[in-house]
């Protein structure tokens, strides 16, 4: 007589269960570290304050801020905020005590009047951008000078320029130049970092997508499935879909950019013909059954 087998042995499920969810949570731990760290260096970076020009007790201090980076246009909008200082002010800074004339630096589209003793309002100017092309966004960087010299009742007087940023698409570099009088900034001026990971991820996912629908082809057209309208429809359904996700590109990028030479113009195109293909396919297969097996 045989002897009886041992029962079988109870799966120990909650030991699988952990070693899947303890490398997931390690892997959240550190995307959720690496996206705080990222996004609080650019907050650093929008909170920076660049100083250029003269700090003496009499003079003029300039804020400008970059409120937007207008690639398409090549040119970016800046807000003025004009504060006298020390004798050349009255009312707390509120009013010149003469006529105030701020000049800028040929990029700087337009000059700034003050009347004197009336009170000084904000004003937004534009200023061009130079180098660079937003066709190879998202990796397009520009250059562009912002200088300040004021004229109070007609002589010159210093100048303090305080420069920031607000603009979230963009990543500002400044670097001032010394002067005794007028205040002058070189700006280098290139993609956020967020917007440049953002971007590369898309790319990704397009040349993901198109792989998926590649080797959904592939096995469809070796196996002779001929028509699977299910997998036609997901197929038609992604090469819709590339559109419209690469529409959400932040900054809005013209077509022909680096964005679609590098991913989304070939992954429309391995979509369409991966979806021709099968199409073709599937038809002759059906064809050859109904051959097979006249009614």
């Amino acid at each position: 007589m045989a002897p009886p087998s041992d029962p079988p042995r109870p799966r120990r499920f909650g030991t699988s269960i952990l070693s899947v969810l303890v490398p997931i949570a390690v892997l959240i731990v550190a995307a959720v570290s690496v996206g705080s760290w990222l996004q609080f260096a650019e907050r650093q970076a929008l909170d920076t304050v660049h100083t250029a020009g003269s700090a003496a007790a009499d003079r003029v201090d300039v804020e400008a801020t970059v409120q937007r980076v207008d690639a398409a246009a090549r040119e970016l909008a800046l807000r003025v905020r004009v504060t006298p200082r020390g004798t050349f002010a009255e009312e707390d800074g509120t009013a010149p005590v003469a006529d105030l004339v701020l000049q800028t630096s040929a990029a700087t589209l337009s000059d700034l009047e003050f009347k004197a003793h009336e009170r000084l309002t904000t004003r937004d100017v534009r200023v061009a951008i130079t180098g660079g092309s937003i066709g190879d966004y998202p990796f397009d960087t520009y250059e562009t000078d912002i200088e300040f010299w004021a004229l109070l009742g007609g002589k010159q007087v210093p100048v303090r320029m305080l420069f920031s940023s607000n603009d979230t698409l963009f990543s500002i570099s400044a670097t001032s130049t010394a002067s005794r009088q007028e205040a002058v900034m070189g700006l280098s001026v290139s993609r956020s970092g967020s917007l440049t990971v953002f971007a590369v991820f898309m790319m990704l996912v397009m040349w993901a997508l198109a792989a998926s629908v590649l080797i959904g082809a592939w096995y469809l057209t070796t196996r002779g499935m001929g028509l699977v309208w299910p997998a036609l429809a997901w197929m038609a359904a992604t090469l819709f879909a590339l559109a419209a996700f690469r529409n959400t590109a932040p900054g809005s990028p013209p077509i022909g950019c680096v964005l679609d030479w590098f991913a989304f113009l070939w992954a429309e195109t391995v979509v369409a013909l991966s979806l021709i293909a099968v199409v073709i396919t599937g038809v002759r297969t059906a064809l050859r059954s109904d051959d097979a097996h006249p009614s």
